[in-house]
This record gives C-alpha cells, sequence and structure tokens, in this order.
C-alpha cells in the first residue's frame, strides 16, 4: 500500500496527488466522489449514476443557502 498526502488551505481544498490522479485518470473538470464508512474515507472518480444523483439532490438543497445558515452550521462537526 502507498500513502501520499496533501496540505488543506484556509478553504478547505487540496490538490489530488499527481499519483492519485494518475492511478485514476483524473483530468481537469473531472468530477470526484468521497465514500466515508466510519472514520474511512476513500476518494475514487465519480460514475455517472453519482453525478446525475447529486445533481438531483442539488434543488432541494437550496433553502440551506443563506449566509445566516453558512454561519450558524459551519463549525457543526459530523459523527
Amino acid at each position: 500500500m502507498q500513502t501520499v498526502t496533501s496540505k488543506l488551505t484556509k478553504k478547505y481544498q487540496a490538490t489530488v496527488p499527481a499519483v492519485v490522479r494518475k492511478k485514476l485518470k483524473l483530468k481537469a473538470g473531472d468530477v470526484i466522489a468521497f465514500e466515508i464508512e466510519n472514520e474511512t474515507v476513500k476518494l475514487r472518480k465519480a460514475s455517472p449514476i453519482d453525478i446525475e444523483f447529486s445533481s438531483a439532490l442539488v434543488p432541494t438543497l437550496s433553502e440551506w443557502e443563506s449566509q445566516n445558515d453558512e454561519e450558524a452550521y459551519n463549525d457543526l462537526q459530523t459523527i
């Protein structure tokens, strides 16, 4: 098993290391998916069904898009 790291920016963004991009055959504009199970998170290239599902959810989430909501929930942690 190979381990590579990437540092988060102040905006919680990270660069996908070259070795990971190559392994997943990622290119600029590709969508990635995060699979979360307990304390483990797996990164993979998103499939068309992932993208379709996410796109279908977007219109249902607009009620939580205000700046007040962002400030109120910004520090919450998931369990």
